[in-house]
């Protein structure tokens, strides 16, 4: 006679992770990236809120508050937290307002580029031939040429400004995203799903956005992650060198370049902007980082 087994006793078997579970199990695991995650995202509220968190107007001069030191330093105020600079601007309330313009130049350059790219990188991977040889030594031209030397080229033809600061970075990172997206293209177009989307009658633009494009994602979003990072800091020397944003835009390399000459004399109106470059690059890289890690499926194991 048979033995009858209670169904509580069968070991239960736990379900798998989704897709979205999975990913931030992966991507936790990474201290780092999740603390990257954290300032980016309270860079964005800061960009985001600005109006209200800043003291002072980003424009407001004090005649009575030239090159007032920190607030813990001698000779420093409550009020101007962070000092303030040669004209008596809060130094606090500009740098909240550059963080709107430095983090929408990083933003705005990572989606023209991509969005060139990826088109660019699409064409490549199925045209092949010609049209793919004239593309990717285009590619490789521009990416022999020194970015920031490139950049301050295109900037020079264009004429200074915040916007031909934009395209200039955004033609600079071009490559790096055309690159991606043909190298991924070709490895997908060859499997078996494009094949059977082909046979089935599939036009060539649905082949490239709908079945092949989704494939490409995981490594545009850790280069684009990667790119603002790289367009942030390309912006800001820009406009440290007068091609960028120009005074008084409070971005934070034109903030930079005001403080040149009071260098020895007033720490804090270089330390700070300098300081909110770096903390911004550092986050977007550490963050790109851990997308790569969780991504990446031969990372993940």
């Amino acid at each position: 006679m048979s033995e009858v087994i209670h169904p509580a006793a069968l070991p239960v078997v736990a379900a798998p992770p989704g897709p979205l579970r999975e990913f931030w199990l992966s991507f936790s695991a990474n201290r780092g990236a999740v603390v990257g995650l954290w300032v980016v995202a309270g860079l964005l509220l800061v960009a985001l809120f600005a109006p209200w968190l800043a003291p002072h107007p980003p424009f407001q001069t004090d005649i009575a508050a030239f090159l007032r030191p920190p607030a813990w330093q001698a000779g420093g105020s409550a009020e101007f937290l962070l000092g303030t600079d040669a004209i008596g601007r809060d130094i606090l309330s500009r740098l909240i307002y550059g963080s709107r313009l430095s983090l929408s130049i990083g933003i705005a350059v990572v989606l023209i580029s991509v969005a060139a790219g990826i088109a660019l990188g699409l064409v490549a991977g199925f045209a092949r031939g010609i049209t793919e040889i004239a593309i990717m030594r285009l590619m490789d031209i521009v990416l022999t040429l020194p970015s920031l030397l490139l950049a301050i080229v295109i900037v020079a033809i264009l004429g200074p400004g915040l916007m031909n600061a934009m395209l200039a970075v955004a033609i600079v990172v071009l490559p790096h995203y055309v690159r991606i997206t043909r190298a991924s293209v070709i490895a997908e177009v060859g499997k078996d799903y494009v094949t059977a989307a082909r046979i089935s009658g599939a036009s060539t633009l649905r082949l490239m956005f709908s079945e092949v494009l989704p494939n490409c994602a995981a490594p545009l979003i850790v280069q684009s992650t990667l790119g603002v990072s790289t367009a942030i800091l390309d912006a800001a020397a820009l406009g440290f060198l007068g091609l960028g944003a120009q005074p008084p835009s409070p971005e934070w390399g034109t903030m930079l370049a005001d403080a040149r000459e009071f260098v020895l004399r007033a720490w804090w109106v270089v330390t700070f902007p300098g300081l909110a470059i770096l903390i911004a690059v550092l986050a977007f890289n550490i963050m790109g980082d851990g997308l790569r890690d969780a991504l990446d499926p031969k990372l993940k194991r």
